[in-house]
């Protein structure tokens, strides 16, 4: 833990401008070890683990991805944080944009790292389920060791079992939790059109998780669309130099 949070995270720089990063699904805030090294020196940068993960608190029960938002909110009115750039990876996205719905006021833009507005289709409700069931089954490492290979455009890549470890960090409530609640979430296209905000819109060439043309769903002035070629679902650790050029380069195209 850091200060008094209930939810772990990690703070530094000390620029005007504060960058909030939410992981994904199974992740926690060291997914983002290697690009906010290189946002810090220009830029507050924060990256927090959602309830369940990494070292934060695990919540019994059910939520939903507004708790979540809201779980963020509460992050920042306890940081005494006006305003911030959040960028949400996957499950993340999902949490950014219930929070650009319900608090648009406290953003000075938003992004979605290989993520999308659209709710899950049958399909994928029930792989929802099946995962469940899997955790349920045969434990979180089981899981795990199934999941995170598949997040990489590269089998071969050498942080598959860092991203492992991190995964085995994930409490089975956090977990189990976080999946009904991506599997509840609804299709969210009308933030993404509607907003006044500043997006950009980050996908994985070859990610096999959240395919391009399900992240650039929305086409806007307000919208910029990133591509990073031969990457998968893990851009911040696959492509780290270019996501951080691409993160920096919104943040001042939109101050």
């Amino acid at each position: 833990m850091t200060g008094n949070s209930k939810y772990s995270y990690i703070d530094s720089g000390e620029g005007k401008d504060t960058l909030l990063f939410i992981h994904g699904f199974c992740g926690s805030r060291e997914y983002w070890q290697k690009v906010l090294p290189k946002l810090k020196e220009k830029y507050r940068v924060i990256a927090v683990d959602l309830r369940g993960h990494g070292a934060s608190d695990s919540n019994a029960g059910s939520f939903s991805i507004e708790d979540l938002a809201e779980d963020v909110a509460l992050f920042l009115e306890e940081q005494s944080i006006e305003k911030v750039y959040l960028f949400g990876h996957s499950l993340g996205g999902y949490i950014t944009l219930a929070f650009a719905e319900r608090y648009p006021d406290k953003l000075n833009g938003f992004s979605l790292v290989h993520s999308t507005a659209f709710p899950d289709d049958e399909a994928g409700k029930e792989g929802r389920m099946s995962s469940i069931e899997k955790i349920e089954t045969a434990g979180m490492p089981a899981f795990i060791d199934g999941l995170i290979p598949k997040l990489f455009a590269d089998q071969d890549d050498p942080h598959i079992e860092l991203v492992k470890k991190i995964g085995y960090q994930t409490r089975e409530t956090g977990a189990i939790g976080s999946l009904h609640a991506m599997r509840n979430r609804e299709d969210k296209n009308y933030v993404l059109k509607d907003t006044e905000l500043p997006v950009l819109l980050v996908a994985g060439e070859k990610d096999k998780v959240i395919p391009p043309e399900k992240t650039f769903s929305v086409k806007g002035k307000h919208i910029r669309e990133v591509i990073l070629e031969s990457c998968g679902h893990m851009g911040m650790l696959e492509a780290p130099d270019q996501l951080a050029r691409e993160i920096e380069r919104f943040v001042e195209d939109n101050k």
